[in-house]
């Protein structure tokens, strides 16, 4: 594994910016699912296409994004960064990938238990389990759950990145592509 010094890769940089826009699209159809007459061709495609992209996610992330991570490494560590927020952070770095692994697997796994197809914009995929209508119903309840957990523990994380920048003023968001990454006396980089 090797480290960088100042930024992450330009591929992770891009990866995080995609499943980024993946979860905002998943989010807002079913948001967007829930608003819609029940029955209707659109509530439904909604809810297919809420299911196709949260398949992309756990693609995208297990298959790419970790992988790349393991391989191309991450930025050092920002100096003079204390060690309990050190911790937080890597602590919320891995509950948003339990996040974004969690939740698909477990809206597949519910769609399998309740005996429904799971599509992948209309190519129909295996089901990983036989019917099991008691088991979809808990799926689904944790499934939910761990999305609304995804609401917080997105902004939090997006808070904080804007908290190092506009009140820290170090290079955190920088690292992940927004803006450039400078090195300076002033910086916390440089220290």
């Amino acid at each position: 594994m090797s480290r960088t010094t100042e930024r992450y890769h330009p591929t992770l940089i891009t990866l995080h910016w995609l499943t980024l826009l993946l979860m905002v699209g998943v989010y807002a159809l079913i948001e967007l699912h829930d608003g819609l007459p029940k029955g209707s061709a659109e509530r439904a495609l909604a809810k297919s296409w809420h299911e196709s992209l949260g398949i992309l996610v756990f693609a995208v992330v297990v298959l790419v994004r970790l992988p790349l991570r393991w391989m191309l490494g991450q930025p050092s560590e920002l100096a003079g960064t204390p060690a309990w927020q050190s911790r937080l952070a890597h602590v919320m770095h891995w509950a948003l990938y339990g996040l974004l692994i969690a939740a698909p697997v477990l809206g597949y796994l519910s769609l399998n238990a309740k005996g429904a197809p799971v599509s992948l914009f209309g190519l129909e995929l295996p089901g990983l389990m036989a019917p099991d209508k008691a088991l979809a119903g808990g799926l689904k309840e944790v499934h939910e759950a761990i999305g609304t957990l995804g609401y917080w523990l997105i902004g939090l994380h997006a808070a904080a990145a804007l908290v190092h920048h506009y009140l820290m003023h170090d290079t955190t968001l920088a690292r992940m592509g927004l803006g450039r990454a400078r090195l300076d006396p002033n910086s916390r980089d440089s220290r």
